[in-house]
């Protein structure tokens, strides 16, 4: 068993102060739900939740030709975005498989100690983030690229919802029509500078809010006595899943290529950049994956898990990678890896349940698509 204290978010106390129930997350003692896992699920559909996500790893890559040296660790065109832009991409390694996925801000050039640098804001999943940050500085920084944390001791928030855009409107003191879907920019609140990026994990519009410490503890607090409901990873999971949004570990490990997960718009071949995991993907392309992530409908009330034998025609054929009863369409949702063959929708295949074939059929991804 493993004896390594776990880390706090600086909102630790805070959320035990609001009736979170506390549990061991990639090293982090994290909130699993405040008020009930439905009642913040449904809060963040209809309304507006706030997530503590500051377990998340943050850091800044700094240089010279900074956006050219990352592009060899991603197979994502980089150059598609610019400075307050943002996308989504992966790392891979040599054979293709994904080491982790992230999120890349472009902050342009920005003035510092030792004059105007390239600079990027990368954020990486709390499990992955120690070994991450020392695999890309292996990579970049005998390249003259300076990595740094940027998070520190401060806190992360996620604020979701169809009302996030008000209520951060209201913080801000300014309107954020012009900020787009993956816009980020530098703001304050109460004269406290927050980096905001309008990305998220809940299928929602929505924001992530990277402050300082007392900062970002005033804030939770403000939102909270404003009526925003204090979200936990109960919720954060099922926002996710049905949205159809990736979980590392589930539905991307390193033997997973982004063509099996469903992630091929992620991977640009067209681009004349080499980057590492290039070639085992341009294999893939000419000869077509062995397997497919798709996304099931139970046609019960049974809840496929993680690790449940996908069946087809009573044979394993699959697993499940995640799965859930979804609160907002009221019916059971999974994903799953079946063979190519059986990955076009309307397939019926089952599910094995605690000893019982379960049917289930192949849908198109995501199920809940924000309206």
């Amino acid at each position: 068993m493993d004896s390594t204290p776990l880390r706090r978010t600086p909102l630790d106390a805070a959320a035990v102060a609001a009736g979170a129930r506390m549990v061991p997350f990639a090293g982090w003692q994290m909130a699993i739900q405040f008020t009930g896992l439905v009642q913040e699920h449904n809060a963040v559909r209809q309304h507006c939740g706030v997530f503590d996500i500051s377990h998340m790893g943050v850091i800044t890559l700094r240089g010279q030709g900074t956006k050219d040296a990352l592009q060899r660790l991603v197979p994502t065109d980089l150059f598609r975005i610019g400075p307050g832009e943002a996308c989504y991409t992966v790392l891979l390694n040599e054979a293709g498989g994904i080491r982790d996925d992230l999120i890349v801000y472009d902050r342009g050039r920005v003035d510092g100690p030792e004059g105007e640098r390239d600079e990027l804001v990368l954020v990486i999943n709390a499990a992955c983030a120690e070994a991450d940050t020392a695999w890309i500085a292996s990579q970049l920084e005998p390249e003259g690229i300076v990595i740094t944390d940027r998070k520190g001791d401060g806190v992360l928030l996620a604020l979701q919802g169809p009302e996030a855009p008000a209520r951060l409107e209201a913080l801000v003191g300014t309107s954020l029509a012009g900020l787009p879907r993956f816009g980020h920019r530098e703001l304050s609140i109460d004269g406290a500078p927050v980096f905001v990026g309008r990305t998220g994990y809940t299928g929602e519009d929505g924001f992530e809010l990277l402050l300082g410490r007392q900062a970002g503890l005033a804030l939770w607090q403000r939102l909270l006595a404003d009526g925003v409901t204090p979200c936990g990873l109960g919720a954060r999971d099922t926002l996710r899943l049905e949205a159809a949004m990736h979980l590392y570990g589930n539905e991307m490990d390193a033997a997973t290529s982004p063509l099996e997960a469903g992630l091929g718009w992620l991977v640009h071949l067209e681009m004349p950049a080499d980057f590492i995991g290039r070639a085992a993907l341009e294999r893939q392309t000419a000869e077509g994956v062995g397997r497919k992530l798709v996304g099931l409908k139970l046609q019960g009330r049974a809840i496929a898990r993680h690790g449940y034998p996908v069946l087809q025609d009573g044979a394993p054929v699959g697993e499940v990678t995640s799965g859930t009863w979804s609160p907002t369409l009221g019916e059971a949702v999974a994903l799953a890896y079946v063979p190519a063959a059986a990955a076009k929708p309307g397939t019926e295949l089952a599910v094995e349940i605690r000893g019982r074939a379960e049917p289930a059929v192949v849908v198109k991804r995501p199920f809940y698509r924000r309206g």
